[in-house]
């Protein structure tokens, strides 16, 4: 593969922002930034064999991951995406064919959100692929989802539903065994295929105060981020947990509820707003068609995540997702 080339062969053939000066083709990109925005940028990487499986992924879903999970980064930062940069290692055994793959994958969710490819690097290695991104937004001025933001008495909230990517994952390394087609079907692609909550982030930036977290790591994990960042507690109805009708079907053979509250990558987002913010927020995405939820409230007369179960027990949610330095 001839790498000059091969940067041809995955050069845009159109930009989406008019911010562009420089695109790629030089020694680097240009772009201008726009009046009364901050500039919001993150970094993630993809390592084949810990974060994706060759066999069980195509190098399109690879790339449509790869960036998708970056962007659902900016939608918890209510920032609106607009650049990328990529970074590809990679081995003999990966040919260009399944590059170009990985860049059609990321060309669809960046052509979704109007995004430019500003450029990157490709290099070799003798081992695994690895790829890089580099994700470029912007947020006006003032709007602010930080962790740190949550206040005693605020509505905890959940975009969508929760734990069918876990599933998705199960089935895939032949954890789980379904025989409905369009069941195994739905979870799979949840998991292979998640939609950033970009539009609902930009809502929630809309309202006086809010934390904000993207649900990569599990929901127990995200809102313990947001009790240690914010110094409260939180205190979450079992009851109130939005699962899917797909996920319900299985609640009597599977442990769905580790599913639901540790497994991850679902890339919904979970938050806490106040009281009145919270109505607010929930008509504007009714008006939408987005789904959100209350499922708890926060609570600074203790400085954990507790779940109040179905028995009216009271279970402390350790902050259990995966963690790449713990084993």
């Amino acid at each position: 593969m001839d790498e000059f080339d091969f940067i041809n062969k995955i050069k845009p053939d159109r930009i989406f922002q008019q911010n562009v000066k420089v695109a790629i083709g030089d020694d680097a990109a240009v772009y201008e930034s726009s009046q009364g925005c901050h500039q919001v940028v993150c970094v993630d990487t993809m390592v084949e064999g810990v974060h994706f499986l060759r066999n069980l992924s195509s190098p399109f879903e690879i790339g449509y991951k790869a960036l998708a999970v970056n962007v659902s980064d900016l939608a918890a930062m209510s920032a609106k995406p607009l650049y990328y940069l990529i970074s590809l290692a990679v081995p003999s055994n990966w040919h260009e064919k399944d590059l170009i793959e990985i860049y059609e994958g990321m060309k669809q969710i960046s052509s979704e959100y109007k995004m430019d490819l500003l450029g990157g690097d490709t290099v070799s290695t003798s081992d695994k692929l690895v790829i890089t991104v580099t994700v470029i937004g912007e947020v006006e001025k003032g709007r602010k989802t930080l962790r740190s933001n949550a206040k005693d008495e605020d509505i905890v909230f959940v975009t969508g539903t929760i734990g069918d990517s876990a599933a998705g994952l199960a089935i895939l390394l032949g954890q789980t065994s379904l025989h409905n087609v369009s069941l195994k079907k739905y979870f799979i692609e949840k998991h292979k295929m998640p939609v950033p909550q970009v539009k609902a982030g930009r809502l929630v930036g809309e309202l006086n105060r809010a934390s904000l977290n993207d649900i990569s790591d599990g929901l127990a994990s995200e809102l313990n981020e947001i009790s240690e960042a914010s110094q409260v507690g939180i205190t979450l109805d079992e009851e109130a947990l939005p699962i899917s009708d797909e996920l319900l079907t299985l609640q009597s053979t599977y442990n769905i509820q580790g599913w639901v509250l540790f497994g991850g990558e679902d890339y919904e987002l979970v938050g806490t707003t106040s009281p009145d913010s919270w109505e607010k927020l929930k008509n504007s995405c009714h008006e939408v068609g987005i789904k959100i939820t209350k499922i708890g409230i926060v609570d600074s007369s203790h400085k954990e995540v507790l779940l109040i179960t179905k028995n009216q027990e009271y279970v402390k949610l350790e902050k259990s997702g995966y963690n790449h330095f713990k084993k």
